[in-house]
């Protein structure tokens, strides 16, 4: 992110949007922009962007825009669409742009010479092989079938996955929908169905019972009424479907606000209750979004959930695993979403979408030295790596966090990490201060070259190292340089 200037932040761009200023240029009207159209738009003042066949002015946006105007820029005058979701494919852009929307691409003529024809004809049937190939195998694979009583319904998923584990099944049952996804690295297969019937209300928490070793789920829903059910339920559009997470989409489900508590000056611990009918659990280094409606616009934004605190004896928290989300979030002053944050009450919901991510355990599993570097909130992704590699790695030698802040009251967590250090002989915790008051002992600046070469050392030659780093942009780019 940059700093923007005065008057030109998210609520600025908001109520610029309801002004009923043209954005466009072209007083309401909508057009279709050919190719050769939209490269002509490719200048600051003058600059056109298409996402997903959506042609948007964004010449307007450029100062409000919070990852600054060159980052637009890589994209004026193209598709911008692989860009957008290399950088954040989560963010609502048609809400965020509708008033820039300029209209559709043309599609373009298919012209070949005749001696092509023959060349495309056979480019087609191989495509159309491959693909009836994979879509084969993929039911070979992957197929569901249910069962009832007289007062439950079982839905079985069959994976053949071996190894499969509680992370990567996400099961919701709300709004008379019923969703079980299963997650194959980058890929899932979706069981999405409107109900038939009502199942029981939410005082029956859903069951989810894994066959790790077979791949087989088990979904066991209670029915509201005991009646013989004809049908499971209404196919919806992305049922019985294996395709890239990315094509999915975000789903989302709406969590409830159990407690609030303060961690520093300026940073809170929000306590999140998923539904009783949901099944989640979010695997060590993963996201999630959360999405609120502020004046009418839908606004998303990532946090990486944390533990409840930093286990001393080594053990899961105590409440049930994966019904309670926690996450530490820093509230800026003039921070239109965390200020939204702040404001909820205890009971109030926010909708929070499946967990996104690609950070292998097995990177963890099979290294020798972990050092961790974070500067302020980019901390709360180390909470779940700390304890999953003090818990599990076993040929882990050494644990470092080098923990970066502007002052002593920045510090997150900062008497648990010191309590951490002198449980276990393995993790050691180095603070560094950009702003110290004059009775800082310890030490202080910014990242540098210089600075991380005094900390970032092996334990033994030639152990396999690996360096996790988060924090504000400059800074992960600092640090990796």
């Amino acid at each position: 992110q940059v700093p923007l200037k005065p008057g030109r932040s998210l609520m600025d761009w908001i109520r610029l949007t309801k002004s009923g200023k043209d954005l466009t240029g072209l007083k309401g009207r909508l057009i279709e922009v050919t190719e050769d159209e939209l490269a002509k738009h490719n200048k600051k003042e003058d600059c056109w962007i298409c996402i997903r066949g959506f042609v948007y002015n964004v010449t307007p946006y450029m100062e409000y825009h919070p990852g600054g105007e060159d980052e637009l820029m890589k994209a004026a005058g193209t598709d911008g669409t692989d860009l957008f979701d290399q950088v954040h494919r989560w963010v609502n852009y048609e809400s965020m742009l509708k008033e820039c929307l300029v209209g559709r691409m043309a599609v373009k003529p298919i012209t070949a010479s005749k001696g092509e024809d023959f060349k495309n004809e056979i480019s087609i049937m191989l495509y159309f092989v491959v693909y009836l190939f994979f879509s084969l195998l993929y039911f070979v694979f992957y197929s569901y079938d249910w069962f009832q009583t007289d007062s439950l319904i079982t839905v079985v998923i069959y994976t053949k996955q071996k190894d499969m584990n509680a992370e990567v099944v996400i099961v919701d049952c709300q709004d008379k929908r019923l969703r079980g996804e299963i997650i194959v690295d980058d890929h899932s297969y979706l069981v999405e169905i409107g109900k038939y019937h009502d199942f029981a209300d939410e005082t029956f928490s859903l069951l989810v019972n894994i066959a790790e070793k077979v791949g087989k789920v088990e979904i066991i829903l209670k029915k509201k009424d005991n009646i013989h059910w004809k049908m499971l339920g209404q196919p919806l559009e992305s049922h019985n479907s294996f395709i890239k997470r990315t094509d999915r989409g975000l789903f989302y489900r709406k969590c409830k606000l159990v407690s609030k508590m303060e961690v520093t000056h300026d940073t809170k611990l929000f306590c999140l209750m998923l539904p009783k009918s949901t099944h989640l659990q979010i695997p060590t280094g993963q996201h999630v979004y959360l999405k609120q409606i502020i004046a009418g616009t839908e606004i998303v934004k990532p946090y990486t959930p944390v533990l409840p605190f930093l286990p001393l004896d080594f053990k899961e928290p105590s409440c049930p695993d994966g019904a309670r989300i926690y996450l530490m979030i820093k509230i800026y002053s003039c921070g239109l979403f965390t200020q939204a944050l702040d404001h909820l009450q205890i009971g109030d919901y926010i909708s929070v979408s499946n967990p996104e991510g690609n950070l292998k355990k097995s990177k963890v599993q099979t290294s020798e030295d972990l050092f961790l570097l974070a500067a302020g909130t980019g901390f709360t992704p180390m909470v779940k790596l700390l304890n999953f590699a003090l818990t599990e790695v076993s040929c882990l030698r050494a644990v470092k966090l080098i923990f970066f802040n502007k002052t002593e009251d920045d510090i997150l967590w900062r008497n648990q990490l010191e309590q951490l250090a002198l449980k276990d002989e393995r993790f050691e915790v180095q603070f560094i201060l950009s702003q110290p008051t004059k009775d800082w002992a310890g030490k202080q600046g910014k990242i540098s070259s210089s600075l991380l070469s005094e900390f970032v050392k092996r334990s033994r030659k030639d152990s396999k190292v690996l360096i996790c780093i988060c924090g504000p942009t400059p800074f992960t780019e600092q640090g990796v340089q």
